[in-house]
């Protein structure tokens, strides 16, 4: 089973137990979540497409851990 999620502006592929890593999340450690903007999903080969989003489903979450990483420069 998988579903696509959108995630501050994002979508993302996201299975049972797997770690994913997305921006600027405004939520602390340790926290649940809650993604109810489920846009497709598969339990098996029964796929539910959203119009725009799946009614009823949502994804649930905790925050392990904030990161930060490196800036980036840009040179023109």
């Amino acid at each position: 089973m998988y579903a696509i999620v959108e995630i501050a502006g994002h979508q993302y592929k996201v299975e049972k137990d797997q770690q994913v890593f997305v921006n600027r999340l405004d939520a602390e450690e340790g926290k649940k979540v809650k993604f109810d903007r489920v846009l497709l999903v598969d339990k098996g080969g029964d796929v539910t497409v959203g119009a725009p989003v799946v009614d009823g489903m949502a994804v649930h979450a905790v925050v392990e851990r904030h990161l930060k990483g490196d800036k980036g420069l840009a040179f023109k």
